[in-house]
C-alpha cells in the first residue's frame, strides 16, 4: 500500500498542519503548510489516545488521561487540564469542540453507524457530557464512518443534517469574513463537516478548514478526518511529514498497530 495510504492519520495531519494558524489566522488557501511553529496538539495527543482505547479496549478516561500526562504542554484547555490530574476525576458538562476532534478513530473502529453513535457517546461523556458536546462527537464520527463506507457527499450531508440538525448550506467563502474564534461543537463542527464536503481532495479540505481562521487546528482536524476517510488518500509528503514529527513510540505503539487492524 503507498505510503499515503497506509497510516490513519487524517485527524492528526490537519491539526498539525493547523497548529501554525490556531493564533496566527490565515483568511486564505494560500499559505505554507509546514512552518517553523508547526507541531502536534492536544488534538493529535487525544486522537492517538482514542486509538489507544479502541486496540487495548481500554477506558477512554484512562487513555485520556494518560496520553495527556505523557504529553503535558500541548495546549489542552482549562477545565480538561484540571480533569486530566484530578484525584477522582468527573465530567464537566463540556460543549467543547475537544470532543469531536479527538473522537475520528472510532469511525474506523466501528461496523454499524448505530456502535459509530455509541462509541461516540461513549468518548465524549468522560468529559464533554453537555448535549451539544456529544452531538458534535457524535456528528465528526457518523461522517468518518459513512465516508469511510462509500457513502456520497449528499448522503453524509442529509444525514448529518436530519440527525443533529446542523445548518450544511453555507458555503466556505460565506462563512469565512466573519467567523471568529470558537470552540464550541456548535460553532466549529458544521464549519468543518463544510469544508469537507467543499473540497475536491484531502489538501484541499485541510486548507479550507485553515483558511476560516478561528480554532484552526481543531477545525482542521475534524475535517481532515474525514476527508481522509472519503478519499482514502493523504499526500505523500504530508503524510511523511506528519510521521516524522510524532516520531516512532506514537507511531509504532499506536498509530500503526490501530491503523493495519482498522484500514480496510
Amino acid at each position: 500500500m503507498p505510503n499515503e495510504q497506509k497510516y490513519i492519520l487524517g485527524a492528526i495531519a490537519g491539526d498539525i498542519i493547523g497548529s501554525s494558524y490556531e493564533f496566527n489566522n490565515v483568511k486564505s488557501l494560500d499559505f505554507e503548510l509546514f512552518t517553523n511553529d508547526t507541531y502536534f496538539t492536544d488534538d493529535s495527543v487525544l486522537t492517538i489516545a482514542t486509538m489507544h482505547a479502541i486496540l487495548h479496549q481500554t477506558d477512554y478516561a484512562l487513555s485520556y488521561r494518560r496520553f495527556g500526562r505523557a504529553y503535558p504542554h500541548r495546549g489542552y484547555g482549562g477545565h480538561f487540564r484540571a480533569w486530566m490530574y484530578a484525584d477522582d476525576p468527573k465530567p464537566y458538562n463540556s460543549w467543547g469542540n475537544g470532543s469531536a476532534m479527538w473522537a475520528s478513530p472510532i469511525g474506523w473502529a466501528c461496523d454499524t453507524i448505530d456502535d459509530a453513535l455509541a462509541g461516540a457517546k461513549k468518548s465524549a461523556e468522560v468529559t464533554h457530557n453537555h448535549p451539544e458536546g456529544v452531538k458534535g462527537a457524535q456528528a465528526a464520527v457518523a461522517a468518518v464512518y459513512l465516508a469511510r463506507t462509500g457513502k456520497s457527499k449528499d448522503e453524509i450531508k442529509r444525514f448529518i443534517v436530519d440527525k443533529f440538525g446542523y445548518d450544511l448550506d453555507r458555503t466556505i467563502d460565506e462563512i469565512r469574513p466573519a467567523y471568529d474564534f470558537d470552540v464550541s461543537c456548535q460553532g466549529s463542527v458544521p464549519e468543518a463537516i463544510i469544508a469537507f464536503l467543499e473540497s475536491v481532495d484531502f489538501e484541499n479540505a485541510i486548507r479550507l478548514a485553515v483558511s476560516l481562521g478561528g480554532d484552526s487546528d481543531t477545525i482542521a482536524a475534524i475535517a481532515g478526518g474525514i476527508a481522509e476517510a472519503f478519499y482514502q488518500v493523504i499526500p505523500e509528503d504530508i503524510a511523511n511529514f506528519v510521521q516524522v514529527l510524532l516520531g516512532p513510540d506514537l507511531m509504532q505503539d499506536v498509530v500503526a498497530p490501530f491503523s493495519e487492524k482498522y484500514r480496510k
